[in-house]
């Protein structure tokens, strides 16, 4: 399947380990960002994807041009120039102490991008799938416009298009979201969000929830896809669902709503190495198992066991098979040595 994604890509920068900001003397150097990662992900379970952004003529963003081509990205619709690549600086929690992200994004050349720097009709030409999530929305009032017309021509050359609503509260208030997310909705086949996603941008709570008291009523989140159907007419409603004991220690499982049915995944005892990433390979294992044309049990089973697994992986980006998630959903997650 041909698939093109559209976002920021930045430089993520880390201490060591578990080492917190203050006690770090170096920071190690990779590169992520939303759409980024589901283009990489998807590119792993072999589909042409295409990764559209702006980045500066500098050597980082050569840097990370190399980096998407390395992981079978195409990146030939990415447009060259603005003044800096978007930096993040992530801690990673441990036990009771929360992972902290540091966003250094402001004036990004693809928060600066003008409206002439991207002709969707030519980069939609001969594709089948546009993901796009909120955060590319958030990050400047020209691309709140770019994602619309983005969604709106995706439609209009019969691409399938999904949207994760991620929600991040450092770059735009609940009312700017709702506001600007409720425009794209009408153009958006498959919509992705996490737990808190439906509140934080529509209002919509889930009952007798409270995440970050980690109380979850899945049951709840069958009426929240219902009630985003009814306001928006959506096909599908995707929304993952994480129980944190501790930020080690997760429980991971995903709800898939489709043609007034529920589906749940099963549940996954997770033991975190780094979650960052973890909404984008859902959102991945999502296409990828649209794409094989699988019933929405099996959809939603494999995007949630593709998204377990990153959870093992360090770095933004999923580094698995097809096969690999295939062993997990057949229910060996032993983590055995494979000889």
């Amino acid at each position: 399947m041909n698939i093109i994604t559209f976002g920021e890509i930045m430089l993520r920068l880390a201490p060591e380990g578990y080492l917190r900001f203050e006690q770090a003397d170096k920071f190690e150097a990779s590169f992520g960002g939303g759409e980024a990662n589901v283009a990489v992900s998807c590119a792993h379970f072999g589909h042409n994807c295409h990764f559209v952004s702006k980045l500066p003529h500098n050597s980082i963003a050569e840097s990370a041009i190399r980096t998407l081509r390395q992981e079978g990205v195409k990146t030939e619709f990415i447009k060259r120039g603005g003044d800096r690549i978007g930096i993040y600086y992530l801690e990673k929690g441990a036990s009771q102490r929360p992972s902290q992200v540091i966003y250094d994004r402001a004036n990004s050349a693809i928060a600066c991008a003008n409206l002439d720097d991207f002709d969707f009709d030519e980069i939609f030409d001969g594709q089948d799938w546009f993901h796009i999530t909120g955060i590319t929305v958030a990050l400047s009032s020209t691309l709140k416009e770019l994602s619309l017309n983005a969604v709106k021509k995706a439609k209009e050359k019969g691409l399938k298009v999904s949207c994760d609503l991620n929600y991040r509260k450092k770059l735009w208030s609940q009312e700017e979201a709702q506001s600007a997310m409720s425009l794209l909705m009408p153009y958006v086949d498959v919509l992705i969000a996490n737990e808190e996603d439906a509140e934080n941008v529509f209002g919509i709570k889930a009952r007798d929830t409270e995440v970050s008291l980690g109380h979850m009523n899945e049951n709840a989140y069958v009426d929240v896809a219902k009630q985003i159907q009814n306001r928006f007419h959506i096909q599908d409603i995707a929304i993952t669902l994480r129980t944190s004991k501790s930020a080690n220690e997760n429980i991971w499982s995903a709800m898939l709503y489709n043609l007034d049915k529920a589906y749940f995944a099963q549940s996954y005892n997770l033991h975190v190495i780094d979650r960052v990433g973890g909404g984008d390979s859902f959102a991945a294992g999502l296409i990828h198992a649209y794409s094989k044309k699988l019933d929405p049990q099996s959809i939603v089973n494999f995007a949630t066991a593709a998204s377990a697994l990153k959870h093992s992986i360090i770095g933004d980006f999923n580094h698995v098979s097809e096969k690999e998630v295939m062993t997990l959903m057949s229910g060996d997650g032993t983590g055995r040595v494979v000889r």
